[in-house]
């Protein structure tokens, strides 16, 4: 499989987790009787979902266009080998905690992980093969997912690709478009046209 066909699962992987965190916020509620507390929770969510899509952009600044060419060490490559999937996380946990629920950012941001670990190891396998021996010293010295702030290191000069940072763009604003859904959906349960089938804090 090439390394462009992981970047399509790696999409199709997020597009269909989005997708379930809506389906199952359906009939899914906060269980805050505070309304204060409900609120204060989306909008912690919505500074997740920013830093999660600015998180997404810096990493296109880097290795937009380069995967499968380079191994790309500077940035936020420096601190995690996989800081698109560690942003993209987060921004998965904001979209979840609109719901007003601190249990679903947590589900979704496990959720998210899961998956993308399963994608992160077949792109592991693929870039071992091409990169060898420069690419398994990369391995061992950089964490998978949880980034290690410590070995931050940058490059003094970025050849960026702005077709890649305008498709990352793009692509965050999947976060931003599902928020009036989600409200859209609160109305209907509140007028009692969806049910609500359980309720998490």
């Amino acid at each position: 499989m090439s390394l462009a066909r992981y970047q399509r699962l790696r999409r199709l992987v997020l597009a269909f987790l989005l997708l379930l965190v809506l389906l199952a916020l359906l009939f899914v509620r906060s269980s805050w009787q505070d309304e204060d507390i409900h609120e204060m929770i989306e909008q912690i969510g919505l500074g997740i979902i920013v830093v999660g899509i600015v998180g997404r952009i810096w990493c296109t600044l880097y290795i937009g266009g380069r995967k499968s060419a380079e191994i790309v060490e500077a940035g936020p490559y420096s601190v995690t080998r996989n800081p698109l999937y560690v942003f993209s996380t987060l921004a998965a946990a904001g979209l979840g905690a609109q719901s007003g629920s601190l249990t679903i950012a947590l589900l979704t941001a496990i959720g998210c992980y899961i998956a993308f670990n399963v994608v992160i190891r077949r792109e592991e396998k693929f870039l071992s093969e091409k990169f060898g021996a420069p690419y398994r010293s990369y391995l061992e010295r950089v964490p998978r997912f949880w980034p290690k702030p410590s070995l931050f290191r940058d490059s003094p000069e970025l050849n960026v690709n702005m077709r890649r940072v305008y498709a990352t763009l793009y692509d965050g604003l999947v976060f931003f478009a599902a928020m009036p859904v989600l409200e859209f959906v609160e109305i209907l349960q509140d007028k009692s046209i969806l049910p609500v089938l359980l309720r998490l804090p």
